[in-house]
């Protein structure tokens, strides 16, 4: 059944505040709000990536196994799953401040939580607080959008949608450094509990509590529906390596999830203020920049732990790799967050010339581009750092166009939600692709070749691939 709701208007007094929804005061004031909206956001996406490269030592601290410490990243997926469609909703209705603040006050409980676990199940259930602030960048992008300048509005969302792969790039440089001084896990959560209370005074002092807030009734039906497919379908993703692809429960899994998924697209269709409007899912401009955002998101998020593992292979023992630490890891990435946090400033400009689509589809090739160099040249530290680099620049360029192309055609009220749709199927798309790379890299043998990692860099560089052509067939199909 298709929405009865129309597409979202796209006239540019719908893109974009009208007098009177409240905007930032120009000049230096609309920079510090940035900084802090952009700072936020990156704790955000520190929390994200903090835990992976400490999983094998948490595995051996409580003497399980490594499938049942994925739960770690498992939980906080989950979470974030479920909150992401939820505040950005709650955000347009009711002030994206107080649900920002409410993002970063369960980032900092969840952080210390999980800094004074003893076991494995406190340290699960606080990742899973932790996990609900991911909705904090969608709910970042609508405040931008409701208080900013015009001329301000591209630029910013560029900035805060960059941080998501900056904050993953500096959170395995804290891991890293902390790990080499200690093996105990509890620190790193301290330093994410103390840069989650910092961001929430930022945001406190400086993030106006401007823009209209439209109301409504919340649709707790559609929610909780919601979150249940939400969780099937991303339970069945992350583990289907260890419970079997063919298992009942995976098998389960996707059923439920694909029948709950067409019973909450008709009760959408049905109630009068719906969660989602069907013209924000799948409308004719959005459709085209959710199908790109999932590609960004497999292509990125699925590099994550195959880079990681890739630095830290010995190639005395496997024949293959850099012989790398933890730290290693974080200090090769170094020049992928330099050149993603530059992308992100001049994007706007370059946005502003050739439109949001076309600089999606320039940065997600450089990205696609980063991936090749890689599967042609692995044996030095200088072609990770070639790759670190071409790797920011794509993705500081093509995250920072997505975040506009997601918003910019939708009415006002629903620019909360919209972006927290484009970052949940850009976290879905992600799952894919680790879930992929796992099973190719464990599905040889007990040590993966390089011909495994290969083979994974060019499914990534697919990924790539796909939004490129995506946004380039966007862009040619909407020439605003």
């Amino acid at each position: 059944m298709t929405s009865t709701v129309p597409d979202a208007p796209t006239t540019e007094e719908d893109r974009q505040p009208t007098p009177g929804e409240g905007t930032a005061p120009a000049g230096r004031s609309v920079w510090i709000t940035l900084i802090a909206l952009a700072l936020a956001g990156s704790v955000v996406s520190i929390q994200q990536t903090l835990v992976i490269p400490l999983l094998p030592t948490i595995s051996a601290t409580f003497d399980v196994a490594v499938t049942d410490v994925t739960w770690l990243f498992t939980a906080s997926l989950l979470a974030g799953a479920v909150a992401t469609p939820l505040l950005s909703r709650f955000g347009d209705m009711y002030g994206k401040k107080p649900m920002m603040l409410l993002t970063l006050g369960l980032l900092a409980a969840g952080s210390v939580i999980c800094a004074l676990s003893a076991d494995l199940g406190v340290l699960i259930f606080g990742r899973a607080v932790q996990g609900v602030s991911a909705a904090m960048i969608p709910l970042a992008i609508g405040t931008i959008r409701d208080t900013f300048p015009r001329e301000r509005v591209m630029s910013a969302i560029g900035i805060v949608s960059a941080t998501l792969g900056v904050g993953g790039a500096v959170g395995m440089l804290i891991t890293g450094l902390i790990s080499s001084h200690t093996p105990d896990h509890h620190p790193v959560f301290w330093v994410a509990a103390g840069a989650a209370v910092l961001a929430f005074a930022l945001v406190v002092l400086v993030v106006p509590n401007g823009g209209v807030r439209h109301g409504g009734r919340p649709d707790l039906a559609g929610a909780a529906l919601l979150a249940v497919v939400l969780v099937c379908l991303l339970l069945a993703i992350s583990q289907g390596n260890s419970w079997g692809w063919t298992s009942p429960r995976v098998l389960g899994l996707f059923a439920a999830a694909l029948v709950l998924g067409a019973g909450w697209v008709v009760l959408e269709t049905k109630v009068a203020e719906p969660l989602v409007r069907m013209s924000i899912l799948i409308g004719r401009k959005s459709l085209s920049a959710n199908i790109a955002s999932v590609f960004l998101g497999f292509s990125m998020y699925g590099s994550f732990t195959l880079i990681a593992a890739l630095v830290q292979a010995s190639p005395e023992k496997v024949g293959y790799g850099l012989g790398g630490t933890v730290l290693t890891v974080g200090l090769v990435a170094l020049p992928n967050t330099v050149a993603m946090v530059g992308a992100s400033f001049l994007c706007g400009r370059l946005a502003a010339r050739i439109g949001a689509a076309y600089t999606l589809a320039l940065g997600s090739a450089v990205a696609g581009a980063s991936y090749l160099t890689l599967a042609l040249w692995h044996s030095t530290v200088r072609d990770f750092l070639i790759f670190n680099f071409l790797q920011g620049l794509g993705f500081g360029i093509a995250y920072a166009s997505i975040g506009t192309l997601a918003v910019q055609h939708v009415p006002m009220d629903s620019s909360g939600i919209a972006s927290g749709i484009n970052v949940l199927v850009r976290t879905a798309g992600g799952s894919v692709s680790a879930a992929i790379g796992a099973a190719i890299l464990t599905g040889g043998g007990l040590v993966p070749t390089i011909g495994d990692y290969v083979l994974c860099l060019y499914i990534v560089l697919g990924g790539s691939v796909g939004a490129a052509v995506v946004a380039a067939v966007h862009g040619l199909r909407h020439r605003d």
